[in-house]
């Protein structure tokens, strides 16, 4: 029998309302990313204090969960025989995908990293098709995935140039988000035998952590002016990372990996507005072309789902 959160995490409108809210989250990162830099004077050169920035951020999301589950009741202890399946999650979801996904926010528009977020679904689809037997790549899968690329390319046209332009910051924006599909389907086969809040908020604090040290390793344990506006940005960071991992790491629970890859379309979706609305960055028509390809490369990718 199913337990109510089951229900409510398999039911059409509480997967739709769970990954839209997740996505939208994430959406909203890359322009409050971008304007914590510039209150805290962080440039592209500055490396290890956007890696320390980003271990506080994840740091305090793994408190805040570990302090809800507190309030709930419930154990917050770590559990024995954990360490290794939490910390994979961490490595891949959190350190590497965040220490790259930082230094590529540094020297990419806001727009142009919500469109490559938009390739982690086409990583998911990779990961599952030599993890799981029942997700195997297809021709629909391949035609998709190519179009979806597509759409990556063109982001370089987006700075105005006649040529493309992909740089080193492009190139972090798109391991990041590999890193990340794989820390996915990888937290989707550990929630099988752990607990949801209990493995979000660990490897969180793992990665967190980690960031944190080689942070400070570099630019010390703080070397930024926190203000109120500094200070709510990362706390909005924190609280966006821990509620959104939360909910995405429970529909994946539930729902098979290409069942809900589709909805990470929304990520670009909401970037590119988001970063539009509170960055003043242009819509030109290439980044419009590209949101294009990226979107018809998901949809493409999981359109047969549903029939099959």
């Amino acid at each position: 029998m199913k337990s109510s959160t089951e229900k409510i995490f398999t039911h059409p409108l509480g997967i739709m309302a769970a990954a839209a809210g997740a996505t939208f989250l994430w959406g909203s990162a890359f322009p409050i990313i971008k304007l914590s830099y510039e209150e805290l004077g962080i440039g592209k050169e500055h490396l290890y204090e956007q890696i320390l920035f980003a271990g506080y951020r994840f740091t305090l999301a793994a408190l805040l969960i570990l302090l809800f589950m507190k309030l709930m009741g419930r154990s917050i202890a770590y559990q024995p025989g954990t360490l290794i399946g939490v910390g994979k999650i961490g490595l891949f979801q959190t350190l590497l995908q965040y220490l790259l996904f930082y230094y590529g926010m540094s020297g990419s528009t806001g727009v142009q990293g919500s469109i490559i977020a938009g390739t982690t679904s086409f990583f998911q689809i990779l990961v599952a098709h030599y993890m799981y037997a029942s997700d195997r790549i297809t021709t629909r899968k391949t035609m998709g995935l190519l179009v979806g690329f597509g759409g990556v390319v063109l982001v370089g046209l987006s700075k105005g140039a006649s040529t493309v332009q992909f740089g080193l910051p492009e190139i972090c924006l798109l391991l990041a988000m590999f890193f990340g599909g794989l820390g996915n389907v990888l937290s989707k086969k550990q929630s099988e035998r752990l607990d949801i809040l209990y493995m979000t908020s660990y490897q969180m604090l793992f990665g967190g952590v980690a960031l944190t040290v080689i942070g400070a390793a570099g630019a010390g344990l703080q070397p930024f002016a926190f203000i109120w506006s500094s200070a709510a940005m990362l706390l909005y960071l924190a609280v966006l990372s821990s509620v959104g991992f939360v909910l995405w790491n429970t529909v994946m629970k539930y729902n098979k990996v290409g069942s809900i890859s589709m909805y990470l379309f929304l990520i670009p979706v909401f970037g590119v507005f988001l970063s539009a609305a509170l960055l003043n960055e242009e819509l030109h028509l290439i980044v419009w072309a590209a949101l294009a390809l990226v979107v018809a490369g998901i949809v493409v990718v999981n359109g047969g789902k549903k029939k099959a």
